[in-house]
């Protein structure tokens, strides 16, 4: 992919503003997706289209494939995954096939998809005219031909009345000798008019050609302008950053003597007061938490819980679809993962605490790279559970440090306690989540 690549989930193109040959392409493209989404994850407007044989979807679903790709962000990134795995030349924006290329820019929100769809809508439009210019172009031969064969019959009735003159024969061929020139007659009008449809096709062509050229000479101006604007901004941002990195380095300086001048402060303070350091450390903190705290290893309030999350140097571990199901169960599994995590973030934000959210791999299509701010959010390996995870989590954790897990799976807490981890349910999780 080239740098104009823009986020899935960039402004989709108006379908009714695509080129048809685009239109099926994309909804072709669609179509494929379909049969490896989960039923809930279909968009509402599709699963009609899912039950049509998958040979027809893109042709009878194609309204219902493009609104879906313009208005669900989640569809568009289940389509760009299919094509990775099974499709990946569909997303190649140097392929030599414009309508192809095309629906890759269009796809990937590439900053190319208008040039692309403005090409393809030529393209076909001058197909379009050419088509009529071959049909005008026929008629004509066509007309020529009637013409001829018409001029041949007319000599031929001439013949024919001057050698039964005075007969009624010749009556008869005379009738139809005048019968024939209003035929003739009438097939040069008709060929005088396809060749002015014809002219006039090419007129249009020609208009339709200027008007293009003329746009691409806009947008080329634009795009140097953009340029233009943007050396300018580079050229600000190089003296802004050169600007804050002489006034950091005076204010490192500055910082440095005040330390020095705290550190003297603080030292003849300590001297002056005795003071020895002396007072409680967080062994006493942890020791004074675990008297308060149930001995069994299970939180049973959110005041016990709130005891633990304020240790020093705390993990949270969660059981992340255990949670998400308890509270939100409505939800697609992205939405879910993605509200529990930010809910998370915020704790970890008022706590300190270390927060590691873990969920099970098997049905998630994109693995996101990174979690919010202050949470470690991990995807179980193909054919390992979630539960594992957590169990090897509590394991790998150094003796003496505090471990908080949250779930209602019985086996879990079961086997977490074993290791001196202790246990909130998932819905104390949720109420306590909920105060933040």
């Amino acid at each position: 992919m080239d740098g104009s690549q823009q986020t899935p989930g960039a402004a989709f193109a108006d379908p009714e503003e695509l080129p048809p040959p685009l239109r099926a392409r994309l909804a072709d493209l669609a179509a494929g997706a379909l049969d490896e989404m989960r039923s809930t994850d279909v968009p509402a407007a599709l699963r009609p289209v899912v039950r049509f044989a998958p040979a027809k979807r893109a042709k009878l679903g194609q309204p219902a494939l493009l609104n879906a790709l313009r208005d669900s962000s989640v569809f568009r990134t289940s389509v760009l995954d299919w094509c990775r795995n099974h499709r990946p030349e569909a997303l190649e924006l140097q392929n030599p096939d414009p309508v192809a290329a095309g629906a890759a820019a269009v796809l990937q929100g590439a900053a190319s998809a208008p040039h692309y769809v403005e090409l393809i809508g030529f393209r076909s439009e001058q197909g379009q005219l050419r088509a009529e210019r071959d049909s005008a172009l026929a008629k004509v031969e066509r007309l020529a031909a009637e013409t001829e064969r018409l001029k041949g019959e007319l000599a031929q009735a001439r013949e024919s009345a001057d050698q039964a003159a005075g007969s009624e024969e010749a009556d008869r061929l005379r009738k139809r000798l005048r019968e024939q020139g209003m035929r003739l007659r009438e097939a040069k009008d008709a060929a005088e008019a396809a060749r002015n449809e014809l002219a006039l096709a090419g007129e249009h062509r020609d208009a339709a050609v200027a008007e293009i050229a003329a746009e691409r000479d806009r947008e080329r101006e634009r795009a140097q302008e953009e340029r233009q604007r943007a050396d300018r901004a580079a050229a600000d941002v190089r003296v802004a950053r050169e600007s804050a990195r002489e006034a950091r380095q005076g204010d490192e300086v500055r910082l440095a003597l005040l330390l020095e001048t705290l550190e003297g402060a603080v030292g003849g303070l300590r001297r002056e007061i005795g003071a020895a350091g002396s007072g409680p450390r967080p062994a006493d903190v942890v020791r004074r938490v675990r008297e308060q705290t149930a001995t069994s290893g299970e939180v049973g309030d959110i005041v016990a819980l709130d005891r633990l999350l304020g240790l020093p140097a705390v993990h949270l571990i969660v059981d992340g679809y255990n949670v998400t199901k308890t509270g939100y169960p409505e939800l697609p599994l992205a939405d879910q993962r993605d509200r529990l995590a930010h809910q998370l973030a915020a704790l970890a934000a008022r706590t300190g605490a270390e927060v590691t959210l873990v969920f099970d791999g098997a049905d998630v299509l994109a693995v996101p790279s990174a979690g919010p701010r202050g949470v470690r959010v991990l995807f179980s390996e193909p054919g390992v559970q979630a539960d594992d995870v957590i169990r090897d989590l509590v394991a790998a954790e150094p003796g003496g440090r505090q471990v908080v897990v949250a779930t209602s799976d019985r086996a879990v807490v079961t086997s977490v306690q074993r290791r001196g981890a202790y246990a909130v349910s998932s819905a104390m999780l949720l109420a306590r989540l909920n105060r933040v």
